[in-house]
């Protein structure tokens, strides 16, 4: 017992316990093969493979999806009312510049965000610097490719941390 580490209660309630969504919009299935000037070489599938790498290591569930189709994603996060969901990592893509729709959702269910992009949307074309988003997200990673998206998780995770009692429980002792 001499070299037992002793662990705050909280952190052992959140290992595995915490769900976080990663929502992809339109086109995103085609990285890796569009744009790689803008969007790097490295596939959704890449992306979303490391992405549940390291939330299996942060002890977290991970779910993905992504769609071409404004409806299912907002489909999509209306389920978060009902499955669970503490987290969502959110790349709009073109629905960033134009989707009230998807805005309205994420307001009616309430779950804290963060706007990933790849490229950077303030150093392109003028329209895709404006984003219904960014004003009620948790934060926005913006420019730092696929990066972003492990960088947002990581967020999520200090986020999950310091301020959700739900998963954490806030009556918890602080070690065991």
């Amino acid at each position: 017992m001499q070299n037992a580490r002793l662990y705050p209660i909280w952190i052992l309630r959140l290992r595995n316990m915490a769900t976080i969504l990663v929502l992809h919009g339109p086109n995103l299935n085609l990285l890796g093969s569009r744009e790689s000037l803008h969007y790097g070489f490295q596939t959704l599938s890449e992306i979303d493979a490391k992405l549940q790498a390291l939330a299996s290591e942060l002890g977290h569930t991970l779910s993905t999806l992504q769609s071409n189709h404004e409806g299912i994603l907002i489909d999509r996060l209306q389920l978060c009312l009902t499955d669970n969901t503490d987290f969502i990592l959110l790349n709009p893509a073109a629905y960033t510049h134009t989707s009230i729709a998807l805005r309205d959702a994420l307001l009616a269910i309430g779950k804290p965000f963060v706007e990933v992009h790849i490229s950077n949307i303030h150093k392109r074309e003028s329209f895709r610097a404006h984003s219904y988003f960014s004003d009620i997200a948790e934060g926005t990673i913006t420019g730092l490719g696929a990066e972003g998206y492990l960088l947002a998780l990581r967020y999520a995770h200090s986020y999950l941390l310091s301020n959700n009692h739900d998963i954490i429980g806030a009556n918890a002792p602080l070690w065991t």
